[in-house]
């Protein structure tokens, strides 16, 4: 592999790992604060990409799909925690993978009727459908240089929320306790429908952002949803640090591995999971308390 093939593969799992940050930090925030096994985190993200796909096709307009898929995730997020999953904190997490194994099958009910089965593309807008030049005999992508900005400004501002504001106190402090959070008079059920909100509006945003890059088809988010739960223990439940920066090593590991050593690519992130397991089985980065 040439330099500029090695560039090429380097920033496509930085884009790739960033992506998948967004699914599996709210996957970390559901499971470390409210203890949900959310099955359906990945369909999450195949609605996004199905929200804009249609958006796009009704509007021709990534830019404002975008902000729809978004809101429209935020919304789905605190009607589902408000109708279902408020009921289900304190129940076994043997009923929570039903309740989110039923939603999958429902999701993907629902993408049939409204949509179909068929696979779709969905167009890279007109001003990014061109190449940057990097160097003088290398150049990538401007709609994923796009993908990893965004993925970055958001990154970001999650992790300033989490661990700069008072919300953010919150949240984990309700990681830790939430019988001390409540002592202290605070509402942990808007702190949870909020949290489960944001978590579902990342999921979906990432799907609405990978739509243009990947093929958007039926249970498109099953491989996502996998690799994110992946992320989540080698990072460690609860933190979203430990999300961003595992997210980034599964990103090259799963992209560098497929170029470099293809024959053990396809085990080569679980192979690295069960190793990170055996030095630190809460995770590289877990909260202690």
């Amino acid at each position: 592999m040439d330099l500029a093939g090695l560039l090429t593969q380097v920033l496509n799992g930085l884009q790739y790992g960033l992506l998948l940050f967004l699914i599996s930090s709210g996957l970390t925030l559901i499971f470390g604060i409210m203890g949900i096994i959310n099955l359906a985190h990945g369909s999450l993200f195949m609605i996004g990409a199905y929200t804009v796909f249609v958006c796009v096709r009704s509007f021709g307009d990534l830019w404002l799909a975008l902000p729809i898929a978004l809101l429209a995730g935020l919304v789905l997020g605190a009607v589902l925690e408000r109708v279902l999953f408020r009921f289900f904190y304190a129940r076994e997490h043997l009923d929570q993978v039903l309740l989110t194994f039923a939603l999958v099958l429902l999701f993907e009910e629902a993408r049939s009727l409204l949509v179909d089965n068929d696979f779709h593309a969905v167009a890279v807008p007109a001003i990014l459908d061109f190449s940057v030049p990097i160097s003088a005999d290398f150049s990538y992508s401007a709609y994923r240089i796009f993908v990893l900005v965004v993925c970055l400004l958001l990154a970001g501002l999650l992790f300033l929320l989490i661990e700069r504001t008072r919300f953010g106190a919150m949240i984990r402090a309700a990681a830790v306790n939430q019988e001390m959070v409540q002592l202290m008079g605070l509402d942990v059920a808007k702190i949870q429908v909020a949290v489960f909100a944001l978590g579902t509006g990342m999921a979906v945003l990432a799907g609405g952002l990978a739509a243009p890059l990947y093929s958007v088809y039926p249970g498109m988010g099953d491989g996502f949803l996998i690799v994110s739960f992946v992320i989540v223990v080698i990072g460690g439940i609860g933190s979203v640090s430990g999300a961003f920066w595992s997210a980034l090593l599964i990103g090259l590991v799963d992209t560098l591995g497929k170029v470099l050593v293809p024959g053990i690519a396809g085990m080569a992130i679980y192979l690295l999971m069960a190793l990170v397991l055996l030095w630190r089985p809460n995770g590289l980065f877990a909260r202690s308390g």
